[in-house]
């Protein structure tokens, strides 16, 4: 099944950035996105095929927390008016964005990897031709349990953020779906395979 959608996303002719691959990462929060992809990163590691994407995010960069880039609401604002970021968006009343070298990297032909908001999705889908969402979910216990121990949202905030992760309409339907409820090798090792079935159709539409 997950082969069927990710053949039917890559499309070469759809978009102006097409030589690479652009993999956006959506999922409901406690779903363990940046656990998998940091399983992905290191099982990838040294490979130039894949860029895992640095996101720039408005909130101090903590021990606890994805490892990203930190910027005030205002150097934010100023970067973006820059032209520093290539894609942007807002959550959780936190500004994020996406490096203007992502365009670059997938204009070379390598597979790019992002955690993004599924609100950005569409403007994802028209710029860039091969382009394929993998949403990581959990069963609703996981994700509360996994809330709760972070220790970063009080009782009212997961209750809110339980809530978002209940089927969207707006959710992609052609979406790759990996459970992450169980052990992490088998969702990481699930994502992985994604990747390099992603990076094998960047190389050979190179060469068309």
């Amino acid at each position: 099944m997950a082969a069927a959608m990710i053949e039917r996303a890559l499309n070469p002719a759809s978009a102006p950035l097409r030589n690479g691959v652009f993999i956006a990462v959506v999922g409901p929060s406690g779903a363990g996105k940046d656990t998998i992809l940091d399983f992905a990163r290191e099982a990838l590691q040294g490979q130039p095929d894949f860029h895992f994407v640095r996101r720039v995010v408005t909130r101090p960069s903590t021990v606890d927390a994805e490892d990203h880039d930190s910027l005030s609401e205002e150097e934010f604002l100023t970067a973006q008016r820059a032209g520093a970021f290539c894609h942007c968006w807002e959550a959780h009343g936190l500004r994020y964005g996406l490096p203007v070298s992502v365009d670059q990297y997938v204009e070379q032909g390598v597979v790019a990897v992002a955690n993004v908001s599924r609100g950005i999705l569409p403007a994802l889908r028209d710029s860039y031709a091969n382009f394929i969402v993998v949403h990581i979910t959990a069963s609703h216990d996981v994700l509360a349990q996994r809330l709760a121990s972070r220790g970063r949202e009080d009782a009212e905030e997961i209750k809110r953020r339980l809530m978002r992760a209940v089927p969207n309409p707006c959710d992609p339907a052609d979406a790759v779906m990996i459970d992450n409820s169980g052990a992490v090798s088998d969702a990481g090792n699930a994502f992985v395979a994604v990747l390099k079935k992603s990076a094998a159709f960047a190389a050979v539409s190179e060469q068309i």
